[in-house]
């Protein structure tokens, strides 16, 4: 549900009920990442950005991502790791290469994913969208488990959070495109809008 007041248990009820949904419904675990924090009060989720990332660049199924947004990973075990060993990242979701999803930060908080961006004038777009990552480049074709995988989360985060619409589904390029390109001219836009709109 979009962050507004509401009564605190109903608001809690709701929130337990979504999130047994997406655990029934995706192949998903969650495992914390420290780099979050509250959205601003009474902000209403109303933007979803699909960004990707792989570690090291264009290698798969490491396990590093998991290690870079939860502050573990060994800047000495790879020259890439030392130029980001600095950086506090983090995703609400990750989705490797077979379709398996991490949630590391829950969507009622602000992840911090999207960096310096705006969004139709509205500068900071953590404050108020959810962060997908995507295991992959900006090159490689994403694996079909991934396009299925990343449907049905959609599909679940628009009936929790209503304010996000199918137009308000952007990539990181999208908000950031002097700085950021994806997810990529590898990622299949009409691809994954028609999967989203079939009944």
């Amino acid at each position: 549900m979009p962050l507004t007041a509401q009564d605190p248990n109903h608001q809690d009820s709701s929130k337990l009920s979504a999130e047994r949904q997406m655990a029934n419904s995706l192949k998903l675990k969650k495992i914390p990442s420290p780099f979050h924090n509250e959205r601003p009060n009474q902000t209403i989720v109303d933007l979803l950005v699909i960004h990707n990332i792989s570690l090291p660049p264009g290698q798969f199924g490491t396990g590093k991502v998991e290690e870079f947004f939860t502050g573990k990973l060994n800047s000495e075990e790879h020259p890439f790791f030392e130029e980001i060993k600095d950086l506090q990242v983090s995703a609400h979701y990750f989705i490797d290469r077979t379709g398996s999803v991490i949630e590391f930060v829950d969507p009622d908080q602000r992840a911090w994913h999207a960096g310096v961006s705006s969004w139709h004038g509205r500068e900071n777009c953590n404050d108020f969208s959810i962060g997908i990552e995507l295991e992959g480049t900006d090159s490689q074709p994403y694996s079909d488990a991934q396009y299925f995988s990343l449907t049905q989360l959609v599909e679940l985060l628009m009936t929790r959070y209503p304010a996000i619409s199918a137009e308000r589904i952007v990539g990181h390029c999208d908000i950031a495109p002097t700085r950021k390109t994806d997810p990529g001219e590898s990622f299949d836009w009409q691809r994954f809008r028609e999967l989203l709109s079939c009944p």
